[in-house]
């Protein structure tokens, strides 16, 4: 399961906890975490997640990003970060290398950045994704990954309601979506488009202003994306929407896939 909480200490007030609980999941990736290491292990004690094992790697800034992985799986091995400086200390991947019978499954939580056209938050936006992009070829061999998250990235059009009126935004925009296009060629399935049909949607975020929500005017920008060993073993995937607008812990909804 992956899931933008948009604030670990805000998802427990609404109770996002008891719901990403009950789905027992064996693998829970997080994005903006928002907490300290010690603020998301007080909020995780004695809540219905203790029990999972918890690999954080939290933004330098304070209140910031932030991506986690709860686990059930034994853990080999965990890397933060795509391995250059400048975006290592953003908390937006951490990397685990799990274990299931006796194979290795490495497993991503991924929050890209939002950016802003043309601004500089732009020009960081693209400059983090050719350093994904790097990483992403690394790993493309490997038969057994999976990188989920808050890709901030919507694919084509049918995976975002008002496309015309968003084709110069961030998040939509060409150069962005060239990314997607370029790892999907090289061997890397979209899980939530494969399994989830030809769209529209199922979008993943939707505005807290307005009736995005209620009108389905969302986007879809989580992804869980598979390397060609595990994806030929995943079977569904579910967007978690809530049922009404009152019940919503985030602004995302989150996205799980089922393997056998």
């Amino acid at each position: 399961m992956t899931a933008n909480v948009n604030g670990i200490r805000a998802a427990q007030r609404r109770g996002g906890l008891e719901w990403l609980a009950d789905a027992q999941a064996d693998v829970i990736c997080l994005q903006e975490v928002r907490a300290t290491t010690a603020q998301l292990m007080e909020v995780l004690a004695g809540s219905p997640l203790d029990s999972y094992q918890v690999l954080h790697a939290p933004a330098d800034a304070l209140g910031r990003a932030g991506v986690a992985i709860l686990c059930s799986l034994p853990v080999k091995d965990v890397r933060i970060g795509t391995g250059t400086v400048p975006f290592d200390g953003q908390g937006r991947w951490i990397e685990a290398d799990l274990t299931y019978g006796r194979k290795k499954l490495t497993v991503i939580s991924a929050y890209f950045h939002s950016g802003e056209a043309g601004t500089a938050k732009q020009d960081e936006k693209m400059a983090h994704l050719a350093e994904i992009d790097a990483r992403m070829r690394e790993l493309a061999s490997q038969p057994d990954v999976v990188i989920c998250g808050d890709l901030n990235i919507a694919h084509r059009e049918v995976d975002i309601k008002n496309w015309k009126g968003n084709r110069d935004k961030a998040g939509f925009l060409p150069e962005e979506r060239a990314y997607l296009d370029a790892w999907f060629d090289s061997g890397w399935t979209d899980l939530g488009r494969v399994l989830g049909g030809e769209g529209p949607g199922p979008y993943t975020w939707w505005s807290w202003r307005g009736r995005g929500f209620d009108t389905d005017g969302g986007w879809r920008i989580d992804y869980a994306l598979a390397s060609k060993g595990i994806a030929k073993r995943a079977h569904t995937a579910t967007v978690g929407k809530a049922a009404t607008y009152a019940e919503r812990w985030s602004d995302h909804a989150p996205l799980t896939v089922d393997f056998d």
